[in-house]
């Protein structure tokens, strides 16, 4: 496979190694405003992005969506080495931008300017720049176009799709809520709910309790993260997981902490919202990103500050 167009190494941060890290792979917009620079780019065209870009080179672009998270990704690293220095089963971050290598200087700037320890900038000049992902042995991947986030799930690589808004940036431990049906697990009971309605998704539920849940497009990278997670003690963790779901404890909760515990994947807290708006808790848990499928809870999510990412 050819390699992207040109990938700028990061030569201020130790390179992980790519077999053994949990590789993220974040696209510029989804990891600095550019939504000024990104309308310039629609309106006036490559050519003009680009001039802009260069001669702006050196003013730092402001934080996007993604950026806390990328910085108690970073916390996490710090916290693994201290701990053990030979340590390879760490967070990897690379950016994977369409511009040129020209007008990615200022992006590369913005990442130094932040103290970002991003190892890599890859340019691509390709339309479909997600056919990079697998190469790089991505495990998440997070952008702001939405036909690159279904492209890299069709590649079978976890991705969400990250709206641009503005973000209070929460203080560490690194802090992830995961949606369940159709995010950790596979959408099989909401296929049912869409169909039966709510009574006939319970009466499957209680049907099929004793089976697990097939897997969601984000269970690859929640098992990942999981396993860091259990490199600390409980009270020690820089990392804190939490399921947030529409799902009634009562009656159909059951199964997804039983599906958990099938996969072996510790969550520190669950909350049943048994349908009622997620804002609340997610205000309150104050996560570095949110992931779920719903986009009434992604605008809901928005609507309290908290960083968010659609799983399409």
């Amino acid at each position: 496979m050819a390699e992207p167009e040109s990938t700028v190494i990061n030569t201020n941060v130790k390179q992980k190694d790519p077999s053994e890290a949990l590789v993220i792979a974040v696209t510029t917009r989804a990891i600095f405003n550019l939504e000024e620079e990104h309308k310039l780019y629609l309106e006036k065209g490559k050519e003009e992005y680009a001039r802009h870009q260069q001669a702006n080179q050196d003013k730092p672009l402001p934080p996007g969506t993604a950026f806390a998270f990328i910085q108690a990704v970073q916390y996490v690293n710090e916290k693994i080495l201290e701990s053990n220095p030979a340590e390879k089963d760490l967070f990897d971050i690379l950016v994977l931008s369409n511009n040129s290598p020209e007008s990615g200087v200022r992006i590369i700037n913005s990442a130094k300017h932040y103290g970002l320890e991003i190892s890599k900038f890859c340019f691509v000049s390709d339309e479909d720049s997600t056919q990079y992902l697998k190469s790089h042995r991505v495990k998440l991947f997070l952008s702001a176009d939405r036909t690159d986030v279904c492209n890299a799930l069709r590649r079978g690589v976890s991705a969400a799709l990250v709206f641009q808004q503005e973000v209070q940036a929460p203080s560490t431990p690194l802090r992830v809520v995961f949606d369940g049906d159709a995010v950790l697990f596979s959408d099989e009971t909401d296929q049912v709910f869409r169909e039966q309605g709510l009574e006939g998704a319970v009466q499957y539920e209680r049907a099929m309790k004793a089976v697990p849940m097939g897997e969601g497009p984000l269970k690859a990278f929640a098992m990942h993260l999981g396993k860091i997670r259990k490199k600390f003690s409980q009270e020690k963790a820089p990392i804190r997981t939490y399921l947030v779901t529409a799902r009634s404890g009562q009656d159909m909760g059951i199964r997804a902490i039983k599906t958990l515990r099938e996969w072996g994947l510790a969550i520190d807290e669950a909350f049943f919202m048994s349908g009622a708006p997620k804002g609340p808790i997610l205000a309150q848990i104050q996560p570095h990103i949110f992931f779920d499928d719903g986009l009434h809870n992604i605008q809901g999510a928005q609507d309290v500050g908290v960083p968010s990412a659609w799983v399409p």
